[in-house]
């Protein structure tokens, strides 16, 4: 008999109208990610373009009530959960700090004295590529779109959250930086195992990363297709080129059709 692992993030029934309850943006989305502390699980939100996947990081992170229903960590309600940490496709660096205070910026708010947060800062910006950047301001065009999305990775992770939120966090980077970031994620996902969940729109993109990708369909929207990704726990960019992979992708591409006629 199987062993049920019990849910990290759950909605039950989730959903949102802004108007009342005539017309409803999610209606009964219902999302079980199981947790799995020593291993993590990287899970990717496909969708049309405004079907509810920035909702769904939203409630999770706490930034949005639904309407109705329910989202649960750890069996809890939000407001007695952890915080949640989130990486949003725009740059969200304060510009007026260097590279090392943005990094270290969580863990001043969690007390941590600054010689301890000045080490655990470098270790993750030497991780991400930003080494001999530290003290540099973190604003563009002092540092380019790719360092500026490290920073908010970096910043994100030196905590080791359990949980990692991440929407669109790569699509307004060049192709040569975003193929750079996604392997960057797939090594600290692999070294620090949070459980992730990502939004993106780009399919390739999705089962590189993703152990298991949800599709919702559009408004009413709500999760409609789940794929598991039966790929190496270990990801590399020469993975892409393995006929299954293509084949993968293939698959997922006919999901995203076939959902998008549903009414």
């Amino acid at each position: 008999m199987s062993e049920i692992i019990p849910p990290i993030i759950e909605l039950k029934n989730a959903g949102q109208s802004y108007d009342g309850g005539q017309n409803w943006i999610l209606k009964n989305a219902q999302l079980s990610i199981p947790d799995k502390p020593a291993q993590g699980e990287f899970v990717v939100i496909l969708g049309m373009s405004g079907c509810g996947k920035s909702t769904i990081l939203r409630y999770i992170a706490g930034l949005q009530k639904p309407t109705e229903g329910q989202v649960l960590i750890h069996g809890k309600p939000l407001d007695e959960a952890p915080r949640v940490s989130m990486v949003f496709q725009q740059y969200s660096s304060l510009p007026w700090l260097t590279v090392l205070d943005n990094v270290s910026l969580s863990l001043s708010y969690k007390g941590v004295d600054s010689k301890e947060r000045k080490d655990r800062a470098m270790d993750i910006i030497k991780k991400v590529g930003l080494e001999g950047h530290e003290h540099k301001f973190a604003q563009y065009p002092t540092l380019s779109g790719g360092q500026l999305q490290r920073i908010a990775i970096a910043r994100s992770m030196v905590a080791n959250p359990e949980i990692l939120l991440m929407d669109e966090p790569f699509g307004a980077l060049d192709i040569n930086t975003r193929l750079q970031m996604q392997e960057l994620l797939a090594n600290l996902w692999l070294e620090f195992h949070p459980t992730v969940v990502f939004v993106t729109h780009d399919i390739s993109e999705a089962v590189y990363l993703g152990d298991d990708i949800y599709i919702m369909k559009s408004a009413p929207s709500r999760f409609v297709e789940h794929i598991e990704v039966d790929l190496p726990f270990h990801r590399t960019r020469e993975l892409k080129r393995d006929p299954h992979f293509i084949e993968l992708v293939h698959e997922v591409e006919d999901k995203m059709v076939a959902v998008g006629k549903m009414k």
